[in-house]
């Protein structure tokens, strides 16, 4: 069967409404951002499938009232903060978050596609962006809203549920988190999270910042782009949207590739140090001519076990800081593939509790974005996240993951369809998007394993 692409004549949208949080706090809030969420000041898009055993397609058509129920009366209580605007304070010189509820959007949707129509969900798909209600276009950021959900219904009884979340509110991990809590409610056992914790002050800079180390990993924003920015998130949103040229592909390694990779390495490592280290050597070879410029790999770490203090609990917030490997494009291609290992656990076991101070001190200093510039790009391991748990009522999705963006500076692994999230039983999708030429070379080094 042909994939069929969607569209807006087979995804009819209705008209977007707008949630409130039946108890946002008075008078309004205005919540710190740390340095941290800075950074990552950008929109992420994520979508759901859902298939409707036969037999059951009624009870699916009540998903939509049933989602926008649970976001509006009991997801936006503890959660009132996404319901919230970004404001950029000029004295300040940062983004900061009015709790002000102007609203989550909300919108159903209706296609006359069945989910079988639309091929192998998890290859990239630029189409499925008719699954996700973008929150671009806005006047200014004090209209644009951090998070917006889209429920769209199939002619086959199947759904996808598509949320759009400013990443500098949540990371990954808070993401799923609340996602748990939604689908939780819809299926009427209640909030799963009863306890958030949106206070940022721990991870302050210090005052004097006292940057302790080089943080190649992160760039200037005078260096990131010669545009002139007025905010972080407009200095993201310029880095985000590279010339639409490449192409993407999807690369899946089997668990047993995964474990021959591992095996290949004189050094014990992990699953994630071992696919980096082969992509980061493999992207290498194929992106760069010059054999004696720098080739650095990107990541992010979670800071949450870093810490000392810890965070407090139930911090809800971006817990992960930037990591970087690097190494003369020579040198990698010289040096056996345990180098490479090596040096991708180097840049994870860097990261303690002075590392993580000393990054935020620089950010503060020089403000800045991860450095996915110059042939480098950013590893996003997306596998690593419980969105596989997330079963508003109709089983665990049959596939869920990120909207394709078409950045070649970031390569997403992401579960495959069959057991989503357990690593130990599933291999890894690995999204790469690159210019042709380049992707022509990547796809004959790729599995050189």
């Amino acid at each position: 069967m042909e994939t069929a692409l969607l569209s807006e004549e087979n995804v009819r949208k209705e008209e977007p409404v707008t949630l409130v949080s039946p108890r946002n706090p008075t008078p309004t809030e205005i919540l710190y951002l740390s340095n941290i969420d800075q950074t990552v000041a950008f929109n992420v898009e994520t979508v759901f499938f859902y298939e409707v055993p036969e037999g059951a397609q009624a009870d699916s058509s009540s998903i939509m009232e049933l989602v926008k129920q649970a976001v509006s009366d009991v997801l936006l209580i503890p959660y009132y903060f996404m319901a919230g605007r970004l404001r950029f304070n000029f004295d300040e010189g940062r983004l900061e978050l009015v709790c002000n509820n102007k609203g989550v959007l909300f919108v159903g949707a209706i296609s006359n596609l069945e989910l079988k129509e639309l091929g192998n969900l998890s290859f990239p798909n630029p189409s499925f962006q008719h699954l996700i209600l973008p929150t671009e276009g806005f006047h200014d950021l004090a209209d644009t809203p951090i998070f917006s959900i889209q429920v769209t219904r199939f002619r086959c009884g199947g759904f996808s549920v598509g949320f759009v979340v400013n990443h500098s509110i949540l990371d990954g991990r808070s993401a799923a988190e609340m996602f748990l809590s939604l689908a939780s409610i819809c299926r009427g056992e209640g909030l799963q999270t009863h306890e958030l914790n949106t206070d940022r002050s721990s991870i302050r800079a210090r005052s004097p910042p006292q940057i302790k180390f080089k943080h190649t990993e992160y760039t200037k924003l005078a260096e990131a782009s010669s545009t002139s920015f007025t905010s972080p998130i407009l200095s993201s949103q310029a880095i985000r949207d590279p010339p639409r040229i490449s192409n993407f592909r999807l690369f899946s390694f089997s668990p047993e590739m995964i474990n021959h990779l591992k095996n290949k390495s004189e050094l014990k490592c992990s699953s994630f140090e071992a696919v980096v280290a082969h992509l980061w050597r493999t992207r290498t070879k194929a992106v760069f001519d010059d054999q004696r410029k720098m080739s650095s790999v990107l990541f992010a770490v979670d800071i949450r076990s870093k810490l000392s203090p810890p965070l407090p609990h139930g911090f809800i917030g971006n817990a992960v800081i930037t990591a970087s490997a690097s190494a003369e494009v020579e040198e990698m291609e010289k040096k056996s593939f345990s180098f490479c290992v090596g040096l991708v656990r180097e840049a994870i076991d860097r990261v303690n509790d002075e590392y993580v101070r000393s990054v935020i001190d620089w950010l503060e200093v020089f403000k800045g974005l991860p450095c996915a510039l110059n042939g480098n790009f950013f590893v996003s391991a997306w596998w690593k996240l419980p969105f596989h748990e997330l079963d508003f009522g109709y089983g665990k999705p049959i596939y869920g993951g990120p909207v394709v963006s078409g950045m070649e500076e970031f390569v997403l692994l992401v579960s495959d369809e069959s057991g989503m999230g357990k690593e130990k039983e599933c291999g890894i999708n690995v999204w790469i998007a690159l210019h042709p030429e380049k992707m022509e070379k990547f796809q004959s080094y790729i599995f050189e394993i």
